[in-house]
């Protein structure tokens, strides 16, 4: 029924955002039981990744141009930062990439690894700010390597190699990087302990991972279909998860953690925010692209259910103050 309605585009934003907070608390209730040390054995006990070309689809299916509308100038698919909650989506974006840069200790003449790149954000901005530095980006998608590689050409910017691979099957020289970066990726992931047993073969003695996860403030879950409730999992994040803020530290048979920090929601509903007004103010050049994504008859539908994501994500990280769910930030280091 709530379907149906939301396809006709029938529900007001505050009915949809009234009942995307009640969905979250009924989650946080769900997980009062939760059990980190069995949901680290099971993630232990899994594949790298899981559905990747599903997960793919849902969020790439749509062209690049789709995301031109919607997200900053940089692409930036992730959250921003908000120093003072006054910034442009322009600013914040650059603030975050600002704070990695700082946090991940980098510096020029570094070779560095992007696992789960995106559109380039931050392997474009490394290049640009570390010209004698290599930068070696990974996606699964062939449209964001075009993209990227069409970027890297407009700038000027030859020290930037793009490779698409799925990250069950990824591998490259090892002890070949001095920094691997990856933002928003591990989301996607599931057993850890592989993942990051691969991510220090590829790392120099010394060498450093920088991480950016959301995450919630205690448990994590995994995004499973089990009734109707479960929009997110079944159209946008399907394979996925919610790790809390120290499940990372659970997986350190390969790399040490060095510091963590937690970055308080608002700043992602904010992103968010951002990022839906954008897509409404150019409403009559982005639906076009969805008619010819999914067809004229699904239109309707598809232009709610991404608007319905967008508000999803801002109420989500908005929950209590964004005490609730966060984004952390880890530093590993290669012994």
């Amino acid at each position: 029924m709530i379907d149906t309605l939301l396809e006709k585009n029938l529900l007001p934003d505050f009915a949809v955002r009234m009942g995307i907070r009640k969905l979250l608390g009924e989650r946080l209730r769900e997980e009062s039981g939760y059990d980190e040390s069995a949901y680290v054995a099971n993630l232990k006990n899994r594949g790298i990744a899981e559905q990747t070309a599903t997960a793919n689809e849902q969020h790439y299916e749509v062209p690049t141009e789709f995301y031109l509308k919607c997200l900053g100038p940089r692409l930036k698919y992730s959250g921003c930062y908000y120093e003072s909650g006054n910034e442009t989506l322009e600013q914040a974006e650059t603030a975050m990439l600002d704070l990695y840069a700082e946090r991940g200790e980098f510096t020029d003449g570094q070779d560095i690894l992007e696992l789960g790149c995106g559109w380039g954000s931050i392997t474009l901005y490394l290049a640009a700010k570390y010209p004698n530095s290599k930068i070696t980006a990974v996606s699964n998608s062939r449209t964001q390597k075009e993209h990227i590689d069409a970027q890297a050409v407009t700038r000027g910017l030859n020290n930037v190699t793009v490779i698409t691979a799925d990250m069950n099957d990824f591998d490259i020289t090892a002890s070949s990087f001095d920094r691997v970066i990856s933002i928003e990726m591990f989301e996607h992931m599931k057993n850890y302990q592989s993942l990051l047993a691969n991510v220090a073969r590829w790392l120099r003695s010394g060498g450093k991972l920088f991480v950016h996860i959301f995450t919630h403030q205690k448990f994590s879950y995994h995004f499973v279909v089990r009734d109707q409730s479960d929009w997110m999992s079944r159209y946008f994040f399907t394979g996925g998860q919610m790790p809390s803020h120290q499940l990372l530290a659970a997986f350190q048979d390969d790399l040490k953690l060095e510091q963590d920090w937690k970055i308080n929601g608002r700043h992602y509903q904010q992103t968010a925010e951002h990022w839906l007004e954008n897509m409404d103010q150019h409403r009559a050049e982005i639906e076009p692209l969805l008619v010819a994504t999914y067809g004229a008859d699904q239109t309707k539908k598809w232009w709610v259910y991404w608007r319905v994501f967008y508000m999803s994500c801002a109420e989500l990280w908005g929950y209590r103050n964004g005490e609730e769910w966060l984004v952390s930030h880890y530093r590993f280091v290669k012994p």
